[in-house]
């Protein structure tokens, strides 16, 4: 049976690859710190969860030893300090270290998971320039295939985008204060992320590619919120903070132990986190499921699908470009 390593196979992304590739026939290996926390992956055959530190050099020599394949989806979207220097370890350094470990282990095609706007001098975010600089490491590399995904912000049932609004809403208050709410945004399902990226594995056609992948539809923050209220059954009154206020709470937030929401976030919201006109998923062969069609199967809703459907669809039509 032929074998992938899959780092970050834990998270959110990961698990919902790890699925689609054991249906797909794939022998998954991934790695983990915490393998008694992850018990549950133990009941798919075809998945062998391996305690390992993959920042460690040699721990992630033998881990890939055997693979066919890599597949890299570990990031982060805040750091402990506030240099770039948490970022860069894991944005940078780790892929360099994937890269030692598929040359000394002669696995040819590496999948990696980047972002939209990643860009090593542009982008005005740590997030962002790190993951700009792991792209260029990586298709540098020698005697190695990579293809890279940059997808915007990543949506399903399980996600911790849309449910870190699901928690906030639910505590009981009339307002609802949001900073960045402009930001454009074209939510992606997990699930076509997924297939896009299974459709590359091992192809020649795909090697040295990087791939935009995009929901159909823009929507401001603000109606992602929105939406979700609706979804929860809960009135807010949501009011969209400018800049400066942004800028302000992200500072206070950045206090706050798992910093919900900081400087760098505030940073990246400053750019528009969608494909524009490159939006590169129907090349690969998958039409977009939207938001409202997979979100709205988790809630129970008093409209019908297909009113809610048509309220959100207006309400978004003013924010796409």
């Amino acid at each position: 049976m032929h074998k992938i390593c899959l780092l970050g196979g834990t998270g959110f992304v990961g698990r919902h690859l790890a699925s689609n590739l054991i249906r797909a026939g794939w022998q998954v290996r991934i790695p983990t710190q915490q393998r008694e926390r992850h018990r549950d992956l133990l009941l798919y055959s075809n998945i062998e969860l391996v305690p390992a530190n993959i920042h460690d050099q040699e721990q992630l020599n033998n881990l890939i030893d055997g693979c066919e394949v890599v597949i890299n989806t570990v990031g982060i979207l805040n750091e402990s300090g506030n240099d770039g220097s948490g970022f860069h370890k894991v944005h940078v350094e780790l892929p360099q270290k994937i890269v030692n470990a598929c040359q000394a282990n002669d696995v040819n095609h590496l999948l990696h998971i980047s972002a939209i706007n990643a860009d090593v001098t542009e982008a005005p975010s740590h997030y962002l320039r790190t993951k700009g600089m792991g792209e260029n490491l990586l298709h540098s590399a020698e005697g190695l295939n990579v293809t890279i995904f940059r997808p915007s912000v990543i949506f399903g049932k399980d996600d911790s985008f849309l449910n870190k609004f699901i928690a906030l809403l639910r505590v009981p208050s009339p307002i609802f204060m949001l900073p960045s709410a402009n930001v454009k945004l074209a939510p992606i399902w997990i699930e076509d992320v997924a297939a896009a990226m299974l459709k590359t594995i091992y192809k020649p056609e795909h090697y040295g590619k990087s791939y935009n992948l995009c929901g159909s539809t823009v929507y401001t923050l603000q109606d992602l919120v929105a939406y979700t209220a609706k979804l929860l059954q809960v009135k807010r009154f949501i009011i969209p903070l400018g800049n400066s206020i942004s800028h302000k709470i992200a500072l206070f937030m950045e206090l706050i132990p798992g910093k919900p929401y900081s400087i760098d976030n505030y940073k990246s919201a400053t750019l528009k986190n969608s494909c524009k006109d490159n939006n590169h998923l129907e090349q690969l062969g998958i039409t977009p499921h939207s938001l409202e069609e997979v979100m709205s199967k988790y809630f129970n809703i008093t409209k019908t699908h297909k009113e809610l459907y048509s309220d959100f669809r207006d309400q978004a039509r003013k924010s796409e470009v």
